[in-house]
């Protein structure tokens, strides 16, 4: 189950004691929103009976939740598969585009991906997880595919880490405290502690490097994008892989690129509007 879905049937479970006519909280909405967010990247497709599970439903209620979604678009059915459409995208389309940071990324991403003949991605903190807003691939070198929306845990990726270097010590002390660190691969640092330092020392350092800490045989390189108060508000990243690059090399050649195309892009920022 994801962390969205979870939540979306916490507060469900906690009106239902309410008078449904003082309630403003419309349960058959909430339950129609755990549907689309029960799917993740490692369950993209799902019977009638796995999202029934999930989701907490009785199999004729999910059926209905998702007839009515595939009728509206968000939902395809290939025989007893169930996955999600790229209308879903529409959900979000108008939160992201309102930020102006997607589209002012893409072309310097574009840029950047020619020159290092590598992927390279933009991100935000939303929580725990880092939440793709643009994107140049160049080559597949993950398991999952990676799209706008796409969803990462911090703690694990370059992005996150030099997201997480931007909150308050107090924040990213109570946020690591809380957090429930999953291990990867034997690269993935489990330790809280140790963790906390390697955030301060991307703080220090201004930049972060990642090896294949959420997925074997994957590597990337990281650096913060700053709005006008000198905050940081999003990352950039080089992903490549192992066989392809050592962390050397990644530091030698990308790193340069990379903090000169988050320049271009805080200052593109700035100059547009500011951005929180």
């Amino acid at each position: 189950m994801t962390k969205v879905s979870a939540e979306i049937r916490s507060k469900t479970a906690a009106k239902n004691d309410r008078p449904l006519e003082r309630d403003p909280f419309v349960q058959s909405f909430a339950r129609g929103l755990s549907i689309i967010t029960c799917f993740s990247a490692d369950n993209p497709v799902m019977t009638l009976s796995e999202i029934a599970e999930r989701v907490n439903l009785s199999r004729a209620a999910a059926r209905r939740f998702l007839l009515t979604l595939e009728n509206l678009g968000y939902v395809s059915l290939d025989g007893r598969n169930f996955q999600l459409t790229a209308k879903v995208l529409d959900l979000g389309y108008g939160y992201l585009s309102s930020l102006s940071l997607p589209e002012i990324a893409q072309p310097h991403l574009e840029v950047l991906a020619s020159k290092v003949h590598e992927s390279a991605s933009a991100s935000v903190l939303d929580g725990t997880d880092i939440v793709y807003v643009a994107r140049v691939p160049i080559r597949r070198i993950m398991s999952v595919k990676i799209n706008i929306g796409t969803r990462m845990p911090a703690h694990a990726t370059s992005m996150g880490r030099v997201l997480l270097a931007g909150l308050a010590t107090p924040d990213l002390k109570a946020m690591i405290s809380n957090l429930e660190i999953l291990k990867y691969t034997h690269n993935t640092i489990t330790s809280k502690s140790v963790l906390l330092q390697e955030i301060n020392k991307v703080k220090a350092q201004g930049w972060s490097i990642n090896d294949q800490e959420l997925e074997y045989g994957l590597r990337s390189i990281a650096v913060p994008i700053f709005n006008k108060a000198e905050e940081i508000i999003a990352s950039i990243n080089i992903s490549t892989t192992a066989q392809s690059n050592s962390l050397e090399s990644m530091e030698a050649m990308f790193l340069p690129e990379l903090k000169l195309t988050a320049r271009k892009i805080s200052d593109d920022l700035a100059s547009a509007r500011p951005f929180s």
